[in-house]
Formats: structure tokens, C-alpha cells, sequence
């Protein structure tokens, strides 16, 4: 498939919103200050506890100045980081956690993350949110692009800068409609002279008193010239929703390893194992199925099937799948990451070569949107597994036991 060819529809429907507070990243505001609640907007004064959007600051140690928005729509609450490149830290449902449990404790700020040290790696030393993006420009390992456009862009680090960049224009803001919508938008700019020039406008949504937030993003070139994208969601989960006899469930299409240490699990890639001394990560590469309006769904569920976490998005937008699964001692980071992408995280080299890197015209846009919700009973994860096994309609997947192309690279493939 050739991604500069694609008819994709990515359009993202405009919410009617009333903006209540706007300010920069940079802005002074108490930690803890309520930007928004029932009280002022006379939204769902019944929720028990009460709804809010409050914004607060970290001080001390490598967090000092991280901004986080707090969105409560009563039931859940959902941590979004304007100073990470409004990456979202973790999520509650009441005293249930939603994120993992990294090495990195507090969200870091961008100014103590050196993207080219650790050989290229050091993206990892700010790794600790439930979901950040991987790109703009680029993602997947380090390395030299020999097909880069110029040699500003053929020095590549780990999973790219978006991360680890400041938004601005950060505003908070609520929707009357239905049961009441509360959410947080930013603008996080990667842009150099004679480089890429991307744009992305982020909203983090939740209705109010419901177990799933949503996040849409537009990606806009701002440049004269045509670019390119890469962009995935790296969304990582651990305990209570991972552990041993843990399942991934998806409508599969097409599956392959990403290398021969994935391929030595192959045969039981959707299953995991409980934290394990010496376990090296594993990783898959999906095609997944999707309804007529290209919808697809994935869950993760924990053994016992009664606490689980969907995930829902455009299979038009984001064709491209990653499982990640680190089930490594807790205290190293026990965690899998579910990652629906514009690409797979391939050196973006062997990923242009497969036609799967966007080639954004001057001035268009890309458009994304992806909901995860919580599952607190088997009730609520038998059905989400059902709305994914409906997608399957009775077909069984293609199950690729060797990493190959165009998936990876094969043994004796360089890229």
C-alpha cells in the first residue's frame, strides 16, 4: 500500500464548544486552581463527585514546571501534559489506575530529555504516560536516513520529538449538548528552518459522568513544500488490566513479528505471561479489520475478564497496528503498549521504501481521533469482545510465523 496514494477520510467532525479559560503553557497559575466545575457552567450539578477541569503544576526533581490538566467527569479522571506534547499521564476510575507503573515515576519535562543520548534513545528517560505520540517527522529506532531530503533531517532518534515538545495556546472548554462534553486543546509546533514544519492541534475530550475520553488530532504542514508524517499512539497499560493469562483481543487481518524474538511467540502473541525475570520485549505488526465505515476496536483485558480497556479509532486514519509486550518484572516497567499508527515502527527508511510514510501536501491537513474506555465488570469486556468479534465475520486471520517484508526486515534485509 502506498500511503502517498491513499484515499483516506480523516476528516473529525467540529464539536460546538464554549472555551472558558485560555493561557499559555507558561502561564502562573496556582497549582490545584479550578478552571471549571459545575458550579460555574451549570453542567451535571448531579454528579456524585461533582465534575471538574482543574490545572495544576509539578514542582521539584525532574518535573518542575510540567503542566498537567486534570479533566474529572466525575466518574473519571483523565491527567493531559500541554508540557509533553499533550501526551496523556495516566487516567482514574475512582481508585482504578489506568497507565503502568515506569521506571520514570513523574511526568519529565522536556529540557531534562537529551533525544541523542543513550545512543539515540533518549526518548526512554522522559518514557512514563499512559499515551504519547511517536513522530512527527519521524518514529521508530535511531539511526542515519540516507533518504532524507536534507541532512538537517537524516539524524534519527528514538520515536521522534513530539513528545518531549511544549504545547501553546492551550485552552479548556465545555459542550452543552447531550449529557455534557469537557475537554482540553493545545498547539505543539515541530518546525526548523530548512525542516519539517509540522503542526498539531490536540483535544482531549470526556463526557461527563462516562468511563472513555477521546482524543482528535489534526496535523497540519505548515511548510511551501510537501513533507512527511509518521505518527503513533504509543498507549501503555499495566496492572490491574495486565497480568498472567492476560488477553489481547482484535480483529485481526494480517499479523507478523517483528523479529525472530517475536517469532518465538507468535503462536500465542494475543496471551501474556505475569512479570518475568530476563524477558525481552516482543512486538507485533497487524493489519486489523474494521466495519463499513472503517471503525476498528481492540481490547486488553485481564485473566480473570472482569477489568479491561478498549480502544476504538478510524482504521482509514491509523491503518497500521503494534502490540508491545514488556512483561518484565514490575519494578523494571510491566507494561504492553497498544499502538495504532500511520506506520509501523520500522526504521522510517524501510518504512518510505514500503510506501508507508504520509507525503503531506503544503498546507493540508491529517486528521485523527481514538476513544479508550474502561471496562469495570465482565458484562462490560463480554461485550466489547463481542462488538470485536462481529468485525471478524467468521474470518480467520493470516498469521506470518517469520518476520519478513513488507512487515520487517528480514534476516538478510538491511534497512
Amino acid at each position: 500500500m502506498n500511503s502517498s496514494h491513499r484515499k483516506i477520510d480523516t476528516s473529525v467532525a467540529p464539536m460546538e464548544q464554549q472555551t472558558i479559560i485560555q493561557f499559555p503553557a507558561s502561564a502562573q497559575l496556582a497549582s490545584g486552581e479550578a478552571l471549571a466545575d459545575a458550579g460555574q457552567t451549570g453542567m451535571r450539578p448531579d454528579l456524585d463527585p461533582p465534575w471538574s477541569v482543574s490545572r495544576r503544576t509539578f514542582q521539584g526533581g525532574l518535573s518542575d514546571g510540567v503542566m498537567a490538566v486534570d479533566l474529572c467527569n466525575g466518574p473519571l479522571t483523565v491527567s493531559v501534559l500541554p508540557t509533553r506534547g499533550m501526551g496523556i499521564w495516566d487516567a482514574w476510575l475512582g481508585d482504578l489506575r489506568l497507565g503502568w507503573n515506569s521506571p520514570v515515576k513523574e511526568p519529565v519535562h522536556p529540557r531534562h530529555v537529551s533525544l541523542r543520548s543513550r545512543n539515540g534513545l533518549g526518548w526512554l528517560d522522559g518514557f512514563g504516560e499512559l499515551i504519547c505520540r511517536c513522530g512527527l517527522a519521524f518514529n521508530g529506532p535511531p539511526g542515519s536516513d540516507a533518504g532524507a531530503r536534507s541532512p538537517i533531517e537524516s539524524d534519527l532518534t528514538l520515536h521522534g520529538r513530539i513528545a518531549n515538545t511544549p504545547a501553546h495556546t492551550v485552552a479548556v472548554f465545555s459542550n452543552k449538548a447531550g449529557h455534557g462534553t469537557i475537554g482540553v486543546e493545545g498547539i505543539v509546533d515541530e518546525c526548523t528552518m530548512f525542516g519539517p514544519q509540522l503542526r498539531l492541534k490536540s483535544r482531549v475530550t470526556t463526557e461527563l459522568g462516562s468511563r472513555s475520553f477521546t482524543i482528535e488530532d489534526e496535523i497540519q504542514n505548515l511548510a511551501s513544500t510537501e513533507t512527511e508524517l509518521e505518527l503513533l499512539y504509543h498507549t501503555n497499560i499495566g496492572p490491574p488490566f495486565l497480568d498472567e493469562g492476560a488477553k489481547f483481543v482484535a480483529p485481526v487481518g494480517e499479523v507478523s513479528p517483528r523479529d525472530m524474538r517475536s517469532a518465538d511467540g507468535i503462536h500465542h502473541f494475543d496471551t501474556y505471561l505475569g512479570p518475568t525475570p530476563g524477558y525481552a520485549e516482543q512486538a507485533y505488526f497487524f493489519h486489523m479489520r474494521s466495519d463499513e465505515h472503517h471503525r476498528t476496536e481492540v481490547l486488553l483485558h485481564n485473566a480473570a475478564g472482569n477489568l479491561g480497556v478498549s480502544m476504538a479509532y478510524h482504521a482509514g486514519q491509523l491503518p497500521y497496528f503494534t502490540l508491545w509486550k514488556c512483561t518484565q518484572p514490575e519494578q523494571d516497567g510491566y507494561v504492553t503498549g497498544l499502538e495504532p499508527a500511520t506506520n509501523l515502527p520500522n526504521f522510517k527508511g524501510f518504512e518510505r521504501d514500503h510506501g508507508r510514510v504520509v507525503r503531506l501536501p503544503s498546507g493540508a491537513h491529517y486528521r485523527t481521533s481514538l476513544t479508550l474506555t474502561v471496562h469495570v465488570s465482565q458484562v462490560q469486556v463480554d461485550a466489547a469482545r463481542d462488538r470485536i468479534h462481529a468485525l471478524l465475520q467468521g474470518e480467520q486471520p493470516t498469521v506470518h510465523i517469520l518476520p519478513s517484508s513488507p512487515w520487517a526486515p528480514a534476516n538478510n534485509e538491511t534497512v
